[in-house]
Parts: structure tokens; C-alpha cells; sequence
């Protein structure tokens, strides 16, 4: 008998610590690592979690279907993996609509760039295709893996909110909720559906959990396996239980959803679909993520111009060589430069990056030069972000997380 997606995953990840030693990289939900003086291989993931490469012929489809250029996520890779993401093409094709899902483990004060990605993504898939979306503040789920109070996740979940809020959201079209405040009825008898069909086992080899740790752990993954269907929102989708679902996130999420993917037909439901992101890389290099517990690995939306600078120029790994006369001679290794893989997702100018990369690599350019032109990317980016999240009162908070109806959310 063929293994469903989950039963591979567990299969493969049997022994968190002996796959640690074992495999170069360790990516889960709670650790995005690779080993010493590498990187992560993506290509070693899209065949471990069964994905499929997001390929040119959809990039250029999903521009024929909006009727605009495709988000620089796309164009450039960021978003490079899929499950099922033709198939909502060709729904969308046929006239029928989804429903975008995403979310926040709200377990920091303000976000870093990283956090950001998936937002802005989500954005632009929002108004592209005219969709509703449904986005989730897991603070519970910070209350069980992190030194939290119950008030204090819920606290930064309301923060968190300001900062997605910011990135330009439809609030016609959009629900923000929390764990803690929304899940019951139709919802909670959803989370029950696909707990009652992942055994322990599963369980464990999916997300690695030991025996030590709290049964709090152990219940979550239903939680977040829940948004994927459109009944858990009867405010929303009463009557619509054959809505599709589309999932914009990192690709360390993926362990969720392999498991909500083989459930969703024993309880009726349909799959959802993914697009997934690479990591956001730390300043120090490619081995990671940029992670919150480290400020200096992360560039955030509350950082000034001077610590921007400061994090860039002190921290930022260079690609280039040790002297001038050297780097005059052999450029720059974009393979590893940082300020290149920054400028790649947040410099908009496709002309402008080819030709920064063209004269950084062949010597002509400085390092720098390269660093300062990511500085004054940054810069704007974290200005503006300040200046939109200034303007998100507590009542557009309120407004984006009342249940309610949405009657434009299709329009």
C-alpha cells in the first residue's frame, strides 16, 4: 500500500537527533539549520517533503491570469516550491474562486524583515486575484513553546497585528484571528476531525516530539491543520465546503501541512494547496534563518537608519575579496554575499540588480558600494513600513478581527 504524505514525513524524520547528525541541514517548524560553513539545499528538501519545483510556465501563467507582472517573490525564486498551486490555477481558470490562509506565531515585539515576506507576498496574492483571506495569530501555540503568559501572547498577537495590518491588507476581504479568542465551535469540531486521524506516531515522527514534552505540543498541530478548511470560518464560507485553500509560507511549515493534506479527504474535505518560500538568511550567512533571539542576525521594521546601517556594514557577510586590488582582479562570490541575496528580494528594479551583480562580480563594483546600495533599499523599506504601521489604530485592529461577514470578499 502506498504511504500518504504524512507517513513519509514521519518515516524520514523517526529520530530528530539522529537525523541531526546524520544530514547536513535540520529544518522543522522550530529550527532552520544547516550544517557548519554551509547552506540550506533546497533541491535536498523539495525531495525529502515531496513538493514539486514552482517552475517559469507558472510564473508566467499566474501573470496571464491577473493580467500583471508577477510579484518579484516570483520572478526571482523566492517563492520556489509548490503542492498543488497548477491546480488552483485551473480552478481559477474555470471562474471558480479560494480563500488564501496564513499566519504569525506572535512571539516578538516587532517583526524582522523575514517576518515580513510572507505578508507581502500574501498581499499581492490578495489583490492579484481578488480573494478573501484568513490569517492566523497562533499565541497559543507561543504560550506552549515559549517563556509566555497567556496575557503576554495575546498582547504581542494585537502587536503583530499592526505590523500585518501595515503591509496593506483588504480588511473587505480579510480576517485576522487569534487562537485564544477564536477557536471553538465549527472550528474546534474541525481541530477533533483531524485529531481523531493522526495517531501519536504520526505525531511524532512528523514533528519530532519526545516523550519529555508537554502533551500541549502534541495537541497543536490540529490547530493550525484547521484554517485549511473553509467550515472552520461559517462566518465566512457558510456553504462553501469545496472552497480551495491556498497557503503562502516558508517552506519550514510544510511538516503542517503534509499532515492536513492526507486527512483532508478522509473528512471531506479538499487538499490545500501551497506555494512556499525559501529562508530569509541571516546577516552572518546562509546557514539559517534570521532568527529574533539574535538582533544582531536580523534587520526589523523598528530598526533606525543608523542601526540599519550599523547591522549592514558590521554584520552583513561579504562575497567579496580581502583587498581591492584583489577584488579589482577576481570580483565578488555571489554565492554567498549577503547584501546581493537582500538586494535580490527587496530591490524591485530587475535592471538594476542584474547590472549591480554584473559589476560586483566582475570586480568593477565594491563591496562597499554594494552595501550602501542595500542600506538606502532598506532604509525605504523599513520607513515606510513604520509610517503605515503608525497609522493602524486599535479600531482597525478591532475592524480586522470582528467576525463578521465579508459580502465583497469575491469582488
Amino acid at each position: 500500500m502506498e504511504k500518504t504524505e504524512a507517513e513519509r514525513g514521519a518515516s524520514e524524520n523517526e529520530n530528530e537527533k539522529q537525523q541531526q547528525e546524520e544530514e547536513e541541514q535540520v529544518v522543522n517548524p522550530w529550527q532552520v539549520s544547516a550544517k557548519e560553513g554551509g547552506k540550506i539545499d533546497y533541491d535536498k528538501l523539495i525531495e525529502k517533503f515531496g513538493c514539486q519545483r514552482l517552475n517559469q510556465t507558472l510564473v508566467d501563467r499566474v501573470e496571464r491570469l491577473t493580467s500583471r507582472r508577477a510579484h518579484v517573490f516570483l520572478r526571482r525564486g523566492v517563492f520556489f516550491a509548490h503542492r498543488d498551486f497548477n491546480e488552483i490555477l485551473d480552478a481559477y481558470e474555470r471562474g471558480e474562486k479560494f480563500y488564501l490562509y496564513t499566519g504569525r506565531g506572535p512571539s516578538s515585539e516587532a517583526l524582522h524583515l523575514g517576518h515580513l515576506i510572507p505578508f507581502m507576498f500574501t498581499q499581492y496574492l490578495q489583490e492579484a486575484f481578488k480573494v478573501p483571506l484568513v490569517i492566523q495569530l497562533t499565541d497559543d501555540e507561543k504560550f506552549l513553546w515559549k517563556n509566555l503568559s497567556v496575557e503576554e501572547s495575546r498582547r504581542l498577537a494585537r502587536e503583530n497585528a499592526k505590523d500585518i495590518i501595515a503591509c496593506g491588507f483588504d480588511v473587505r476581504r480579510t480576517f485576522i484571528f487569534s487562537d485564544f479568542d477564536y477557536v471553538g465551535g465549527a472550528f474546534y469540531r474541525n481541530m477533533m476531525e483531524i485529531s481523531k486521524r493522526v495517531t501519536c506516531n504520526q505525531v511524532v515522527g512528523i514533528f519530532g516530539f519526545i516523550g519529555e514534552d508537554h502533551i500541549g505540543k502534541y495537541c497543536f498541530p490540529p490547530v493550525q491543520a484547521a484554517p485549511s478548511f473553509p467550515s472552520s470560518f461559517p462566518h465566512l464560507f457558510s456553504g462553501k465546503d469545496n472552497l480551495r485553500c491556498l497557503i503562502p509560507c516558508a517552506i519550514d511549515q510544510d511538516p503542517y501541512f503534509r499532515m492536513t493534506r492526507d486527512v483532508a479527504p478522509r473528512i471531506g474535505y479538499q487538499k490545500p494547496a501551497l506555494i512556499e518560500s525559501l529562508f530569509f538568511p541571516a546577516l552572518q550567512g546562509e546557514t539559517g534563518k534570521m532568527s529574533a533571539s539574535d538582533p544582531n542576525s536580523a534587520i526589523y521594521v523598528t530598526d533606525s537608519e543608523k542601526e540599519i546601517k550599523n547591522k549592514i556594514n558590521r554584520y552583513a557577510f561579504s562575497g567579496g575579496q580581502d583587498s581591492i586590488e584583489k577584488h579589482r582582479q577576481l570580483g565578488a562570490n555571489l554565492e554567498v554575499d549577503i547584501p546581493i541575496k537582500y538586494l535580490s528580494f527587496f530591490l524591485e528594479d530587475d535592471a538594476e540588480l542584474e547590472h549591480t551583480k554584473k559589476e560586483y562580480a566582475a570586480g568593477r563594483m565594491l563591496t562597499g558600494e554594494v552595501k550602501q546600495c542595500l542600506i538606502e533599499v532598506l532604509t525605504k523599506l523599513v520607513e515606510r513600513h513604520r509610517r503605515a504601521r503608525a497609522a493602524v489604530t486599535d479600531e482597525m485592529v478591532d475592524a480586522f478581527m470582528a467576525v463578521r461577514p465579508l459580502p465583497n470578499m469575491f469582488n
